[in-house]
């Protein structure tokens, strides 16, 4: 299997901008899906804490924080690197996400690369009994959609 999707989307923001946006402002633009749910209760908020190291945090309406993964290459305004976790995938189990923000002309083309999910079981859960293409699919379905949620808030 191909373990990793591939979606790129230009917003009309500096690389700083959109780097910014995509960080710090995390909780305004990520839209909640059902099939990639980092936690098993409903949707909270999404933080990152900056810097290598920091966590990507999900904190529900009860206050429990659900840590989705850690940052392992923080390089402002070109590049970003986290591990994530979904609530459905086995407890030692995490993907990993790179996104990347290079200019183009007055625009930043903000591509992200979310690999590892060779490693989900094929009985997982986390897979929704979705063969390995339809998963993938469905994977770069919501890497499109949160791209272009972050290309409205940028």
């Amino acid at each position: 299997m191909i373990s990793k999707v591939f979606v790129a989307l230009r917003v009309k923001a500096s690389p700083e901008r959109a780097f910014e946006a995509f960080v710090g402002e995390i909780g305004a633009w990520w839209r909640p899906n059902g099939l990639f749910q980092t936690t098993p209760r409903a949707p909270g908020r999404l933080a990152f804490e900056a810097g290598e190291g920091g966590r990507l945090t999900e904190t529900l309406a009860n206050g429990k924080v659900f840590e989705i993964g850690r940052i392992t290459a923080w390089e402002p305004p070109s590049k970003l690197v986290f591990a994530y976790r979904q609530a459905n995938f086995p407890p030692d189990l995490r993907t990993e996400v790179e996104v990347r923000f290079e200019p183009v002309g007055d625009e930043t083309r903000v591509s992200v690369e979310h690999r590892g999910f060779d490693r989900v079981p094929a009985d997982s859960a986390a897979r929704h009994g979705f063969p390995d293409q339809v998963l993938l699919l469905r994977l770069a379905e919501f890497w499109r959609a949160q791209l272009a949620s972050l290309g409205e808030l940028a």
